[in-house]
């Protein structure tokens, strides 16, 4: 739903009314219910193949084809999502939390049988890889739910296809203003130099360290994400921020990457985060503190857009087996990270242990050889240690 629907707020508000009620339900507190919907939806953003709508705005800017956009974002969004997961998971075995009854949990045989409704998502996928236009594959795709509607209980006559235009016209009109106000921008930037001015503050910290000019480059994107739409939010920080990326010496697609990722995770920053706070309004919890939990559950999303950078093969460049080595060990490194932050990794974790987790993290996460070895080294150690001193009882809950 988050792909689809294109915004992180609006997806909490729609899903987040089922599912932050079911988590509380089976023993989430209300804060992580919400901080959970919150970084959920808001992944939907650095989902491919969709993307809301970002990627086909990254697609014209660049001018580099859509499809080669979507390959790219695989294993960052499977690394987010892996971290969620994995926070979740850790959270529900630290506090005892049991998983659903059978009698609880829909029969796969029936769910199964309505697996035609993703036709249409499938059809825009494979229309998009086939090498057609973003409008043509959308103009399909749009066609196709309509037919599929024919096949369920909820038909779809002509005057809900009607509707169903008129809504998505209404729609369109939010990211029509955006893309509007993002062109006045770059024309605004450009004329008066800002542009030019940022770029050369860029080098200058990148003559220092490049990692200073990234990081100043990462609160510069989340400052103008704040309270606006992700599409929004990256159209102003791709006309801002990525041309002095470049000038540095970084590659468009990683830069524009780098200034995507922090554009969309501004709705669960504190302390302007939009979707944290939409999740606080369903769940009941304070909304500072729903942003706060959110920003830790998503915290994968502020570290993996740095290894872009430092480690180019997560974003598809390179050698099979780099890109496979790199996927997996830094998959490792997320359930590292997910281990420290909920302080469980089979079995609670000291102060010491949760240091140690956070540098095995960052070591395999960074995707260097060298790096993945040292990482995996503490990451058995550790794993050893766990299993020695709480035994084969501790087993992490069954709440996904």
């Amino acid at each position: 739903m988050g792909m689809i629907n294109g915004t992180s707020a609006g997806n909490v508000v729609s899903t987040g009314s089922l599912t932050i009620p079911l988590m509380k339900k089976v023993g989430y507190p209300a804060r992580s219910a919400g901080a959970i919907e919150a970084a959920a939806s808001t992944g939907g953003q650095i989902m491919p193949p969709i993307m809301g709508a970002g990627a086909f705005i990254m697609a014209e800017v660049t001018g580099i084809p859509y499809t080669e956009i979507a390959l790219a974002a695989v294993i960052p969004a499977i690394l987010y999502f892996a971290s969620i997961y994995f926070m979740v998971d850790f959270e529900a075995a630290r506090k005892g939390m049991r998983g659903m009854r059978k009698d609880e949990i829909p029969l796969f045989s029936k769910l199964v049988k309505q697996v035609y409704l993703f036709a249409p998502i499938i059809i825009l996928i494979v229309a998009l890889f086939m090498g057609y236009s973003v409008i043509r594959a959308g103009t399909l795709a749009t066609a196709s739910a309509a037919v599929v509607s024919w096949l369920s209980p909820n038909k779809m006559g002509f005057r809900a296809i009607l509707k169903a235009l008129q809504i998505a016209g209404t729609m369109s009109i939010q990211i029509i203003a955006v893309c509007a106000c993002a062109g006045l921008i770059v024309g605004v930037i450009s004329l008066t130099g800002v542009g030019a001015r940022f770029s050369s503050l860029l080098l200058g910290l990148a003559g220092v360290s490049q990692l200073l000019a990234l990081v100043f480059a990462m609160l510069i994107s989340i400052l103008l994400g704040m309270g606006m739409p992700t599409t929004a939010a990256y159209a102003v920080a791709a006309s801002v921020v990525a041309p002095g990326l470049i000038n540095i010496g970084i590659e468009p697609l990683i830069a524009h990457f780098f200034v995507f990722y922090f554009a969309v995770v501004s709705a669960i920053t504190p302390p302007v985060a939009l979707a944290s706070y939409a999740a606080a309004g369903i769940s009941g919890d304070n909304p500072m503190g729903t942003s706060v939990a959110s920003f830790k559950i998503g915290l994968a999303a502020f570290i993996v857009p740095f290894m872009f950078f430092y480690s180019p093969a997560m974003l598809m460049e390179g050698s099979a087996m780099q890109i496979l080595r790199v996927g997996v060990t830094a998959t490792l490194g997320i359930v590292l990270l997910s281990g420290m932050v909920q302080a469980w990794f089979f079995g609670p974790v000291n102060a010491l242990q949760r240091v140690l987790m956070l540098v095995g993290a960052m070591f395999l996460i960074y995707g260097g050889i060298y790096t993945d070895i040292i990482g995996l080294a503490i990451g058995i150690v550790l794993f050893v240690m766990q299993r020695k001193l709480h035994g084969g009882g501790n087993k992490t809950a069954q709440a996904g």
